[in-house]
């Protein structure tokens, strides 16, 4: 016998099933990638997710706003605010000065102990992903490469239309 009421369609809300739903899976698939690689960063450097996702941007992408961090990262920007009030008082991150416009306050990794703990981390992610990719196949790979920037492209024009 069908669990599906016969009174509703399959857009309906009685017909909705959560675990289904894409975006839904998506997001509990990052959270538990995130939830376990900043598990071994809390321990290990005492860093939260946002954290280091500020300390890898500022590491690629050096002299950032912290405008341009939370837009680059898709992340809160209350978060990623404190985030970077955090990690410069731990001297990982300093401000600069952007010449005649004093609202631009770029940001960098320290020289010393902010890049080492970039270099330091960096290589343990990289790690982290490979042992996640390990569980596909070498085409499987290829085709989530493929299907992550197709929905990212599809979602980033989506939200494009939403904002008309």
């Amino acid at each position: 016998m069908s669990d599906k009421n016969p009174n509703t369609d399959e857009h309906s809300a009685d017909a909705f099933a959560l675990e289904n739903f894409l975006p839904y899976r998506l997001s509990l698939l990052s959270n538990t990638i995130s939830g376990g690689i900043s598990n071994a960063y809390r321990k290990v450097y005492d860093l939260s997710v946002t954290e280091w996702r500020v300390l890898a941007i500022l590491g690629r992408y050096p002299g950032l706003t912290a405008t341009e961090v939370t837009e680059r990262g898709a992340m809160d920007k209350v978060a990623v605010s404190r985030a970077v009030n955090r990690l410069e008082l731990r001297s990982l991150v300093e401000r600069g000065e952007h010449g005649s416009d004093r609202r631009r306050v770029p940001l960098v990794l320290s020289e010393g102990p902010g890049k080492a703990l970039f270099n330091d981390v960096m290589p343990r992610a990289l790690a982290y992903e490979k042992a996640l990719l390990a569980s596909l196949t070498d085409e499987e790979r290829a085709t989530l490469e493929r299907l992550v920037g197709t929905l990212q492209a599809a979602a980033e024009q989506l939200g494009e239309l939403g904002s008309e």
